[in-house]
């Protein structure tokens, strides 16, 4: 996105990082932009700051993602350069510019995350699911009223923008997908490991932790009654000690972050994403499918997906169910095959970056008018 917006335009980046290590790679950022401000704010710090506000009506996110520096940075800016528009993306950092005036403003909201927050308070059993509830609730205030302060807003899916419509707080809005670097993400001429699965996803990330817990203890024994070779390899950065643990059980692997994912994910006959809590697109998805990998996924993690189950990869409720449509893959060459085809072509139609980039031009386009008044 900050690529294609910086061909036409001249676009100033302004992030934040938690480490000195996210500091070095920010960098890479420069390339792609014509101006980058970031600030280093690390995670006890952070951490703080979303304590400080539990008392308060301001989310605990917000805190989270709050730096003084970078808000004077960004005061700055403005002070010294005449926009022509502010895109936020997250709703977290909203806060940076919500009271900002007289420059056409897009909040990009990506995910309605007060949705998730709320949706951790049903599936974690622990005395902290008051605490997500709360949480949920003030973001879905905050969404509400920083909603009414940007000219546009809008989301990654149908689904998230329905969502936001339903707040009734007129704001003007519209959708985006995430896309794909079908170029990058390309099939492999080599052949895979015919039972093997694979996962993707930051591992210190609860909803893929839990879902990986579920899979390793009720899924994959199902499995191993009719494929008792296969093989699963959980790939992601910061694995918690449960998610490590996993690596206990014969066959599986937990790699940690590794400088690429797509050899892990071409020797796989089969990437699964079993996801009960899921916003937005999962891009892990995408990758996969435009890899020619299929897909065996959850319900609730295809819903952010513009493709068909059942026709360009498969969904599953249960525990059974997800053993039944891996078994039919791993079982069948040609069904594989099948929907290796069909989930490329499908990537290559519905989720191609410029075609998604097409529709931001749109969004951006319609903003500026609005706010011109023509």
């Amino acid at each position: 996105m900050i690529s294609h917006l910086n061909r036409k335009n001249s676009v100033t980046v302004a992030s934040l990082v938690r480490s000195v290590e996210e500091e070095r790679e920010g960098e890479g950022l420069r390339e792609h932009c014509s101006k980058y401000l970031m600030a280093r704010i690390g995670k006890p710090a952070a951490i703080g700051q979303m304590i400080a506000r539990l008392p308060t009506t301001i989310p605990s996110s917000m805190g989270y993602f709050y730096s003084r520096s970078l808000k004077r940075k960004i005061e700055l800016e403005l002070e010294s350069t005449q926009f022509d528009l502010i895109f936020v993306h997250c709703s977290s950092v909203a806060q940076y510019v919500e009271n900002v005036t007289g420059i056409p403003k897009i909040l990009d909201f990506g995910d309605m995350d007060s949705q998730k927050w709320l949706e951790y308070a049903k599936v974690k059993a622990s005395v902290l699911s008051p605490g997500y509830y709360l949480e949920g609730r003030k973001l879905e205030r905050n969404e509400k009223r920083l909603a009414k302060k940007f000219d546009y807003c809008s989301c990654t899916t149908r689904a998230e923008m329905d969502t936001l419509r339903a707040y009734n707080v007129g704001a003007r809005t519209d959708w985006f997908p995430n896309g794909v670097d079908h170029v990058f993400f390309r099939p492999t001429e080599e052949p895979y490991e015919k039972d093997s699965l694979c996962f993707i996803g930051r591992m210190d990330y609860y909803p893929n932790q839990e879902c990986m817990l579920e899979f390793c203890h009720h899924v994959l024994p199902l499995i191993r009654q009719k494929r008792p070779a296969v093989k699963l390899t959980i790939i992601g950065a910061d694995p918690s000690k449960s998610i490590i643990q996993l690596s206990k059980i014969d066959g599986v692997t937990v790699t940690g972050s590794v400088p690429d994912v797509r050899p892990y994910v071409w020797r796989a006959a089969v990437n699964v994403a079993p996801l009960n809590i899921a916003r937005g697109t999962q891009n892990k998805i995408l990758e996969s499918l435009a890899m020619g990998v299929p897909v065996v996924s959850s319900v609730i993690a295809a819903g952010g997906i513009d493709a068909v189950p059942g026709e360009h990869f498969l969904t599953a409720s249960t525990h059974r169910e997800y053993a039944d449509q891996i078994i039919r893959l791993l079982d069948n060459p040609s069904e594989r095959e099948r929907f290796s085809q069909a989930g490329r072509d499908r990537m290559l139609s519905h989720h191609d970056w410029g075609k998604s980039m097409c529709r931001l031009d749109s969004l951006i386009e319609n903003c500026m008018q609005l706010k011109s008044g023509s």
